[in-house]
C-alpha cells in the first residue's frame, strides 16, 4: 500500500465486501418479504427471533475480526505463514463456540422469549423459527473464519462469490418453503429459517473449494494439522474478545430497542422489521467502508505507515458519506415503493414511512461515525472501542425507552435515538485519534 492508499484502491478492498454484506442482508430481506405476505404476526417474529440469531453470531464474528486484525498485521509485516496457524486456531475456536451456543440456546431460548414477549403469537413463531435457525451457526461461524483470511490478506474478490451463492441459494428456496411451491411442504416462518441454514452451508462449500483451487496453500501454510497452540488462540482472543463483547451488546441493543418497541404493539414491531431490514440493505457502503478501514488501518499499521493513518479514515469518511447521498435521495424519491416490496398492506406502508425518512437523515451521522469507529479498531485497541459502544449504547437505549415507556412518543419519534447513538460514537472516536496515545499499540 501506498502511505494514503488511492480512492481506488480503497474501493478495490471495500466492493467485494460490500457483496458479501449485501448477500448476509438479503437473506433477512428475502424473509421479510416472503413473511411480510405470510402476516403480520410472522414479520414481527422474524424480527425478534433474527436479532436472538444474530447475537448469537456477531459474538462470534467479533472473534473473527480479531484474528483479521492480525492476519492483517501479519500480512503487513509479510509474515504469511503464520497467517495459516492464525486461521486455523481460528476455525477451531469458533466451531467449539458454535457448539457451545447451539446447545445452550436450545435449553434456554424458551424461556427467555417467554417472559419477555408479550404476544403469545409472537412468541409462538419466534420459537418455530429459532428451533431451525439455530443449526446456521456451525456454517455461519466457519464462514466468518475464511472472511476473516480474505479481508485480512486484501483478497476479497471470492467473498462477492460466496455471497452471491448464499444469496441465491437462500432466494430459491424461501420460495419453494415458505409458501410450499414445486411439491414442497408449506413450511411458513419455519421455511425461512431453514433456506437460511442450507444457504450458509453452500457458501462454506464455496469457501473451501475455491480457496483449494485458487489459494497458494503454501505460502499461508493452510489447511495444517496445527498443533494446539493455546497461547495463538489467547493471542487472538487478547484482540478478539473486546470486538465479541461489542459485537454482542450492540445486537443486543437493537434486541433491547425491538423488546422496547414492542411494547407498543404488533404493528409497531412489524412496522419497524421492514424499516429495519430497509435499514440494513441501504446502509451496506457505509458498513463495507467501515470493514475496510478496519483491515486497511491494521495492514498500515504492520507496514509502520503509522502517519498515513488518519489521512486515510478521513478519506474513506468522505468516500462513505457522498456515497450514501445517493442512496438517500433515491431512497427518499421511490420511499413507497420500496416498502410495497414488503407488503401490499397500506395501512402498513403508509405506517412505515415516517420511520424510514427518520433512518435516511440518520445515515448521513452513520457514515461518518462508523469508520472512524472502525479505525480505533483497526488500530488494535479493540477495549477502547469497546468501551465507546457500551457509552453509546447505553445512551442510546435510555433515550429509546424514555420516548417509547414514559412518553409514548410515536414510532418515527423512537427511531430518532439512532441519531444519538451514532453521534456519541463518533465523538468518543474522534476524541481517541485526537489522543495519539494508539500509535504505539503492539499486538
Amino acid at each position: 500500500m501506498q502511505s494514503i492508499p488511492s480512492y481506488k484502491r480503497i474501493w478495490q478492498i471495500s466492493f467485494p465486501i460490500f457483496l458479501s454484506m449485501l448477500a448476509q442482508n438479503i437473506i433477512i430481506l428475502v424473509d421479510t418479504v416472503f413473511l411480510g405476505r405470510v402476516g403480520e404476526i410472522e414479520l414481527g417474529a422474524s424480527a425478534i427471533g433474527g436479532l436472538f440469531y444474530l447475537c448469537l453470531y456477531l459474538i462470534g464474528f467479533g472473534f473473527g475480526v480479531g484474528s483479521q486484525i492480525i492476519i492483517g498485521r501479519r500480512n503487513g509485516e509479510s509474515n504469511f505463514r503464520k497467517i495459516g496457524e492464525i486461521f486455523g486456531h481460528s476455525t477451531l475456536f469458533l466451531l467449539l463456540l458454535a457448539v457451545v451456543f447451539f446447545f445452550l440456546t436450545k435449553a434456554t431460548y424458551a424461556n427467555i422469549m417467554r417472559s419477555t414477549l408479550r404476544s403469545p403469537d409472537i412468541f409462538q413463531q419466534v420459537e418455530a423459527f429459532l428451533d431451525i435457525r439455530v443449526w446456521g451457526l456451525f456454517f455461519a461461524y466457519i464462514n466468518v473464519s475464511f472472511r476473516a483470511f480474505y479481508v485480512g490478506i486484501t483478497k476479497t474478490k471470492f467473498i462477492s462469490y460466496s455471497a452471491a451463492i448464499m444469496a441465491l441459494v437462500n432466494i430459491a428456496l424461501d420460495y419453494v418453503l415458505v409458501f410450499g411451491h414445486y411439491g414442497f411442504p408449506e413450511m411458513g416462518i419455519r421455511g425461512a429459517a431453514l433456506a437460511s441454514v442450507i444457504a450458509e452451508g453452500a457458501s462454506v462449500s464455496f469457501f473451501v473449494f475455491i480457496t483449494l483451487r485458487k489459494v497458494d496453500i503454501r505460502k499461508y501454510s493452510l489447511f495444517r494439522f496445527w498443533p494446539i497452540q493455546w497461547q495463538t488462540i489467547k493471542n487472538i482472543l487478547n484482540i478478539a474478545v473486546f470486538i465479541m463483547l461489542q459485537f454482542f451488546i450492540s445486537v443486543v441493543s437493537w434486541f433491547s430497542f425491538f423488546l422496547i418497541i414492542e411494547q407498543t404493539g404488533e404493528r409497531p414491531i412489524a412496522v419497524s422489521n421492514i424499516v429495519r431490514s430497509l435499514y440494513m440493505i441501504l446502509s451496506i457502503p457505509i458498513w463495507g467502508l467501515g470493514a475496510a478501514t478496519n483491515t486497511i488501518v491494521s495492514n498500515m499499521m504492520g507496514e509502520n505507515k503509522i502517519a498515513g493513518i488518519v489521512p486515510t479514515i478521513k478519506r474513506i469518511a468522505k468516500i462513505s458519506f457522498f456515497s450514501i447521498l445517493g442512496v438517500i435521495a433515491v431512497t427518499f424519491l421511490f420511499a413507497r415503493e420500496m416498502i410495497s416490496f414488503y407488503t401490499d398492506n397500506v395501512s402498513l406502508i403508509n405506517d412505515a414511512l415516517g420511520p424510514l425518512y427518520v433512518v435516511l437523515g440518520v445515515m448521513l451521522v452513520f457514515s461518518i461515525s462508523i469508520v472512524i469507529f472502525n479505525g480505533v479498531a483497526g488500530t488494535a485497541n479493540t477495549k477502547t472501542s469497546l468501551i465507546i459502544e457500551i457509552v453509546a449504547i447505553l445512551v442510546y437505549l435510555a433515550l429509546a425507552w424514555y420516548l417509547a415507556i414514559y412518553l409514548k412518543a410515536s414510532t418515527p419519534i423512537i427511531w430518532c435515538s439512532e441519531f444519538v447513538y451514532f453521534f456519541v460514537m463518533g465523538f468518543l472516536s474522534i476524541l481517541y485519534f485526537r489522543r495519539g496515545t494508539w500509535m504505539k499499540k503492539e499486538i
